[in-house]
């Protein structure tokens, strides 16, 4: 491991597993614990320090399981307590953490806690679910929407009254400000804890808390202006009343004693805030009484350029100097990297090779998706073969989630690529088939080989993994800078454009050694770097 003591996570790598799609081992057609925990050798042979678990918890899977109906239990289709904790064995035993899920902010509505909820309105846990009378006219007591469509209020027939829902009707938002709401998610944390999980990532970790007042949100400039094109109306909405609010502060500090009580543990957080995810970001990770890390969408959305990239990494520096930033391009909600940022008839693996290069030349931990160390692209479905509530309710505008969750191809000549002998529950494209595990072993030229040698590198320098980073001046769409820790100064060259690109070393620095490069001769350094389309360049600096 990386980053042994209290402060592993600092600087590491995690490999994000998404369960339903990693293996499948009882022929349903669907990936299970058991199909996990039989390739964690693959991801322990990248080099990575940490996987993170997607949800295997019980539920209805209205929203394939973000949508819990018992904290302490693992769903049949992903088997049982018992292979979580062999999964969790065999994870130590490769010297790998294991951080699993936990979707606080709302439940599944067959969780027993909301049926007693709804049941009425004087009920031990009647306050422990957002509930509001509705407005004289019979309409939802303020114009909050849901992330997945429509209000973001549910009228209940029994209580009659609304409960609210940032995304499904069937996922009804927990009551944070009643704290015994917070005392019964934060036993069900322990519970995993005392079965000796790593850490934690949080979903959704900005949405937990809402305005006690219910006041409305007021709309974005840019939507009174009438110049927003957004797909979803809910990002038409300045949202600074259903989430994001300032005693979420609290809650995050009890999280974090809880998990300081077990130490060696960490929490990363996931936050959605448009227009000030860093700022988000940056409160709930300084200091050393909330998250440990966070990562936001600004680096997950269509944005390519060395401009964004240094303006997000400079951004949080600045908001939050004391923070921890834990960067991804791809994960279970955004469309893959690869086809995010390949232009038409562009080379795929080259996105994917640079991409590796460059995630992990930044400062801050990084979390890679399952996948994309074989430069998978983003699946094409039918409409028929979604299973994406909101991909379903917002086609064809907007495609879903799907197209990146689909089952990682092992085998290239076996049934269902080597995921199941069953027919998969997402189908699996013949262009990710030819991409197969099996195949890119074979290949030191492969994507998969430069992620084992980039990641490789990466652990060999502490600079990397841990070091200051400070930018330096470059024309065009050239990113460039220095990475500094333990008296070592690494020299990072990256070229965004589609043709060559010159960048003049700057004055006082030498090349020591030429750590990585793509397509940059081993000529000149003293006065220019050249870098081919989609070029890197990593060097260490004399001292």
């Amino acid at each position: 491991m990386t980053n042994p003591g209290n402060e592993w996570w600092r600087g590491c790598v995690i490999y994000q597993i998404y369960p339903r799609s990693f293996q499948d081992t009882t022929g349903d057609g669907s990936g299970d614990l058991k199909g996990a925990a039989a390739r964690l050798a693959h991801v322990a042979s990248l080099g990575v320090d940490a996987v993170w678990l997607s949800p295997f918890f019980k539920s209805p899977m209205a929203d394939m399981g973000y949508d819990v109906s018992d904290y302490r239990a693992v769903d049949p289709i992903f088997g049982s307590l018992e292979d979580f904790d062999a999964l969790l064995a065999e994870a130590h035993r490769l010297g790998l953490r294991v951080i699993i899920d936990q979707v606080l902010s709302h439940t599944s509505d067959r969780h027993d806690w909301f049926q007693e909820s709804r049941a009425s309105r004087d009920n031990e846990k009647a306050d422990w679910y957002v509930w509001a009378e509705a407005k004289p006219d019979g309409s939802p007591p303020n114009n909050w929407l849901s992330v997945f469509g429509g209000p973001a209020w549910e009228w209940d027939s029994t209580r009659r009254q609304y409960y609210m829902h940032n995304f499904l009707a069937a996922q009804p938002d927990l009551n944070f400000h009643n704290p015994a709401v917070q005392d019964a998610l934060l036993d069900s944390v322990r519970f995993w804890l005392e079965r000796g999980v790593d850490g934690f990532r949080l979903d959704t970790v900005n949405y937990y808390v809402h305005d006690r007042w219910l006041r409305s949100n007021p709309p974005l400039t840019a939507s009174l202006a009438g110049t927003l094109t957004e797909t979803n109306p809910y990002l038409f909405q300045e949202h600074l009343f259903d989430k994001t609010r300032p005693e979420n502060l609290e809650f995050l500090k009890r999280f974090r004693g809880l998990i300081d009580e077990y130490g060696d543990r960490a929490v990363v957080g996931e936050v959605g805030d448009e227009g000030r995810s860093l700022q988000t970001m940056a409160a709930y990770t300084s200091g050393d009484d909330r998250l440990n890390m966070c990562y936001t969408f600004d680096l997950l959305g269509q944005a390519f350029s060395a401009a964004h990239v240094r303006g997000c990494v400079e951004a949080f520096g600045a908001v939050a100097p004391d923070g921890w930033a834990c960067w991804a391009f791809s994960n279970h909600d955004v469309i893959r990297h690869v086809s995010r940022w390949t232009p038409p008839g562009g080379d795929a693996d080259a996105v994917a090779k640079f991409a590796i290069r460059l995630i992990a030349c930044l400062r801050g931990s990084i979390c890679l998706y399952q996948g994309e160390e074989l430069g998978l692209p983003e699946a094409e479905l039918a409409f028929e073969d979604l299973r994406d509530p909101y991909g379903i309710r917002f086609w064809p505008g907007f495609k879903g989630r799907d197209g990146c969750r689909t089952p990682m191809p092992w085998e290239a000549g076996a049934v269902n690529a080597g995921f199941s002998v069953a027919k998969p529950w997402l189908p699996i494209p013949d262009e990710h088939r030819i991409r197969a595990v099996d195949v890119q072993n074979d290949s030191n030229e492969s994507v998969l080989a430069v992620y084992r040698a980039v990641l490789a590198l990466r652990r060999r320098h502490p600079s990397l993994a841990r070091g200051s980073i400070r930018f330096l001046d470059a024309e065009g769409d050239v990113l460039a800078f220095v990475r500094e820790a333990e008296g070592e100064a690494l020299l990072c060259v990256f070229n965004f454009t589609g043709g060559d690109a010159v960048w003049p070393l700057p004055g006082g620095f030498e090349i020591a050694e030429v750590l990585d490069s793509v397509g940059v001769e081993a000529v000149g350094f003293e006065t220019n770097v050249s870098l081919p389309p989609l070029g890197a360049f990593l060097a260490r600096l004399v001292d």
